[in-house]
């Protein structure tokens, strides 16, 4: 019986395993499950990383991406809607990899150079130091770019325009292209053309500056748009095309069809008027990149409604104001030269005269659920997408949402703003020298709401301010405030440290008969244009961003937050 029970219990260990064996068996079991794991884990991260695509900040939902589009510093004066970003605000794609556009401006050194080759071949006697100035010769030109180095050190200079003859035969307009040396890292050039006064000194004929005229004084080079002989080095004559120049002459006269059969054998995108009309710009903005994604998705030109309602909640004191123009808010030369549009109105009497004649076809889209992808096969002349009255449905942008946002990308680098009010801009910035700190205060309605703003009163109080700002912005120096507060008067006590300078101290650079005046005059067939709202918080705010010392209201002299009680983000 005891080999029995013996030969039991040597089966039963042998159907089970050793305390041993059983722990090495776990050990091999899982080591096994985690180099599985860890295989289908490299497998899975292979695949996404071969299939994904960074977001585009543009692809997001409509509330995000006004978000986005609004700029996030606290310039926002009456209403929190504040100014648009446009493309000169992103830097530069370059081959799928974001890099600022940036060029080695002209040196010091060079100029001397030139200066020193010119005065080489200049003669050794001169015994007519009366005579009349030839602009055209070489030591002009050294003569003023040395001038110019020497008397503009808050600016970096790109290149310099041959000399033209100014109002009498001592004196030269030039113009030269450059960017503020401290400031904004946006992708914009400037343009400034100058009358110079010259002398000759005798017995040697040594030209000397004796004098320079004013922002743009120098007319008679205003309206030479293309390009001359001047002085630009080598690295600089290809000046990349994503870069706006602010000052050159703005031509954005209406596309014309050059003919019938280029009209006829046309593709076209129309959208009617939806939701979006009288909307704040940020969600105008939005639809309308949607509609000129969607038409360069489907190789169509875009027929374009220049018409603009400027909404309520962009300027202050106002209803909404139809029949305002797209080309005073955005540069529409540098749209149609980089996409296809046509204004809506020379399409409707091109389409009329040859619709019937060349047998062109219309397609009607009255839903916006018809994606960009349903209708890339349609061979139809014109489609037309019509938006009906409930919204948010007939919003532009509804279009581009869903599955479409991987379709349609935004080309917000078409969009670019206004080269005339960036000329303001400009105009401020170089009559206070490029070299000026700034300031925004935020106060108008705010400083009511003790609720929403307990301390903003206090904390924006001219006294308060003073005492504030002497850290941080050296006395004396030039301060250009941005500010919503209507009496200036206000912040007079700063002026016993400060040189102030508001927005309305310039007001001669859109008034009648001033250049921003008579070319929109001229743009709006003779109908006076008003400086509204919108145009005010632009300038104002791209002069604030020009500052080499900037100064917000929140986050920097107040602890309350931008949008009340409790909405801080840090």
């Amino acid at each position: 019986m005891a080999n029995n029970i013996m030969g039991r219990s040597g089966s039963l260990n042998n159907g089970f395993l050793k305390p041993d064996a059983f722990g090495q068996h776990m050990i091999s079991l899982i080591s096994n499950l985690c180099f599985a794991m860890f295989v289908i884990g490299v497998i899975v991260f292979t695949i996404l990383a071969a299939t994904y695509q960074p977001e585009d900040p543009f692809l997001k939902n409509s509330e995000a991406a006004s978000a986005l589009l609004i700029t996030t510093s606290n310039a926002t004066f009456a209403v929190d809607e504040s100014v648009v970003k446009t493309g000169e605000d992103f830097v530069a794609t370059q081959n799928g990899q974001t890099t600022p556009v940036e060029l080695k401006s002209i040196s010091k050194s060079e100029v001397e150079a030139v200066v020193a080759t010119v005065a080489e071949d200049a003669p050794v006697s001169c015994d007519s130091g009366d005579a009349e100035i030839d602009c055209s010769e070489n030591e002009i030109l050294a003569a003023i770019m040395k001038y110019c180095m020497e008397n503009f050190q808050d600016i970096k200079f790109y290149r310099f325009g041959k000399p033209v003859r100014g109002s009498n035969a001592s004196s030269c307009d030039v113009s030269w292209r450059f960017k503020p040396k401290e400031g904004p890292k946006a992708n914009v050039m400037y343009k400034d053309y100058r009358r110079f006064y010259l002398a000759r000194s005798r017995p040697f004929c040594n030209y000397t500056v004796v004098g320079a005229g004013e922002w743009h004084s120098g007319k008679n080079v205003r309206r030479k748009k293309q390009k001359q002989a001047g002085y630009e080095p080598d690295r600089l004559k290809n000046l990349p095309e994503a870069v706006p120049v602010v000052g050159e002459t703005v031509n954005d006269s209406l596309p014309q069809v050059k003919s019938e059969s280029s009209f006829s054998k046309g593709k076209y995108l129309m959208y009617s008027r939806g939701g979006d009309y009288c909307k704040p710009m940020s969600q105008y903005l939005w639809s309308f990149l949607c509609a000129l994604g969607e038409a360069q998705y489907l190789n169509r030109t875009f027929v374009m409604d220049l018409e603009v309602c400027l909404s309520g909640n962009n300027n202050p004191g106002h209803g909404d104001e139809p029949g305002k123009d797209f080309r005073f808010y955005f540069d529409f030369e540098h749209l149609k030269e980089s996409a296809s549009v046509i204004d809506q109105a020379q399409f409707w009497q091109d389409w009329n005269q040859w619709q019937k004649q060349d047998g062109l076809t219309l397609t009607m889209v009255d839903d916006v659920r018809t994606t960009p992808v349903m209708l890339k096969e349609t061979m139809d002349t014109l489609i037309w997408r019509r938006f009906g009255e409930v919204e948010p449905d007939n919003y532009w942008y509804r279009v581009c949402e869903g599955e479409t946002e991987n379709v349609i990308q935004r080309p917000w680098h078409l969009i670019w703003k206004s080269r005339r009010l960036m000329e303001i801009v400009s105009a401020i910035s170089t009559k206070l020298n490029w070299d000026f700190d700034s300031v925004h205060i935020v106060r108008g309605d705010k400083v009511q709401n003790v609720d929403l703003w307990p301390n903003l009163d206090h904390d924006t109080s001219s006294d308060v301010l003073l005492e504030k700002l002497k850290y941080r912005i050296d006395e004396g120096r030039d301060l250009y405030i941005a500010t919503n507060e209507a009496d200036t008067s206000f912040f007079d006590p700063l002026r016993k440290s400060y040189k102030l300078h508001f927005l309305n101290d310039f007001s001669d650079l859109w008034a009648e008969n001033s250049e921003w005046y008579n070319e929109t005059v001229a743009a709006s067939w003779g109908k006076p244009v008003e400086f509204d709202g919108y145009m005010r918080v632009e300038v104002d705010t791209e002069v604030f961003y020009r500052g080499k010392r900037q100064i917000e209201t929140f986050g920097d002299l107040t602890k309350d937050c931008k949008d009340g009680v409790g909405t801080c983000s840090s």
